[in-house]
């Protein structure tokens, strides 16, 4: 069985969907808005999208094996409580998706209740992590489905220093989904970094600064994808990791990865593209973090369609800085608002088999292989 990875068009936002060759399936992000919930309005309606790819279980459930919330912004979050359930799981009704594991940071609530008021439905998702914690304190790693949780990073002060067996330290690697091991895919977790001991780097790590990054190398049917996800991420945190990852820079590689902060030049530029414009600095070590695409590899935006203004995000300058990084491994730049048509967005739906990685045309068609990651080729060098 391929591996799939969908992007799914809801403008500014994120929301991916990954299938792994076991069937398990990790949702990273949801962004189902009103108009997507009105049949008399033309944008696409995700969450139809999102339920028929989507499996049923022994209680007639849909359901998601994990959901990871990268930051709690609204456009990362919306539709959450909605379209999910969220709660004991004795307690679901009607036909909301069912979430068997969460992965989340404290930190991503911790710097957000610093720095930014939460949505509604990020308030919902912190409620219910914080639930699941419980339960484990009360349970151990006997939870069932809809009550585990995966802690991505420590928390500041020791307050996550009892929850060792389901906590993923910084550099580490995930290698279970929903509780059970699984040979078709590892993520190792990038961020969000703690701080440092220098005082004045906390006003850096604001909500965006906070997202979990994760890269993921994904396997099915002989062949290999690794994809960086990054959530809102900007030039602070590239900056960081690049420092502590250049001696080690293949943790950084990908052969697909979702443009940060929907392609906004503030993952690769402390200056403002609406202020300078074409006088603008990329960030060396930003761009440097950002650019270890593999052969072929493809940048996605999941974004409005990308216009030649001083938008940003999406912004014209960081596209133009991103197919500059993809030209000499002959790779490609796409957003969603654009895929296959900026009038009519459909899923973008990447396929990992046999040949490695391969764009499924929104008409269903063969799929178009754009590199060739088989296992048996390409190293896996360490994670």
């Amino acid at each position: 069985m391929n591996a799939k990875i969908t992007f799914f068009p809801v403008d500014n936002g994120d929301m991916t969907l990954v299938e792994l060759e076991s069937g398990r399936t990790i949702l990273i992000d949801t962004n189902i808005r009103a108009a997507a919930d009105d049949l008399d309005d033309p944008t696409r309606n995700v969450a139809k999208d999102l339920r028929d790819r989507l499996k049923r279980d022994d209680q007639d459930r849909l359901y998601v094996d994990v959901f990871l919330l990268s930051h709690p912004d609204q456009d990362h979050c919306s539709g959450l409580d909605k379209h999910f359930h969220l709660g004991k799981p004795e307690d679901h009704s009607g036909d909301k998706i069912f979430i068997r594991e969460i992965w989340s940071s404290p930190l991503i609530f911790r710097r957000a209740s610093k720095n930014h008021t939460l949505c509604l439905d990020a308030k919902k998702f912190n409620t219910e992590a914080k639930r699941r914690v419980s339960r484990y304190r009360e349970s151990g790693l006997s939870v069932s489905d809809g009550d585990r949780i995966q802690i991505l990073g420590r928390d500041e002060n020791g307050k996550t220093d009892d929850l060792t067996e389901i906590l993923v330290e910084v550099d580490g690697l995930i290698e279970k989904v929903n509780g059970h091991d699984d040979p078709g895919m590892s993520a190792r977790l990038l961020a969000p970094l703690p701080l440092s001991d220098d005082e004045s780097e906390e006003a850096t790590l604001t909500k965006n600064n906070s997202s979990v990054i994760l890269r993921f190398t994904i396997t099915a049917a002989g062949g290999s994808c690794r994809y960086l996800t990054c959530g809102d991420a900007e030039v602070a945190i590239w900056e960081r990791l690049w420092d502590r990852h250049k001696n080690r820079a293949y943790w950084l590689e990908y052969d697909i990865l979702l443009s940060p902060h929907h392609c906004s030049w503030h993952s690769l530029s402390y200056d403002n593209w609406s202020e300078k414009g074409e006088d603008v600095e990329v960030n060396k070590n930003a761009r440097s973090a950002l650019s270890q695409a593999l052969s072929g590899a493809n940048i996605v935006a999941s974004s409005k369609p990308i216009k030649d203004d001083d938008s940003d995000p999406p912004c014209v300058r960081a596209k133009r800085e991103y197919e500059d990084i993809l030209e000499p491994v002959t790779g490609e730049f796409r957003c969603t608002g654009e895929y296959p048509s900026k009038g009519k967005p459909a899923p973008m739906e990447y396929e990992i088999g046999r040949n490695g990685l391969a764009l499924k045309s929104a008409a269903l068609a063969a799929p178009t292989i754009i590199s060739s990651s088989a296992v048996g080729g390409q190293p896996l060098p360490h994670g």
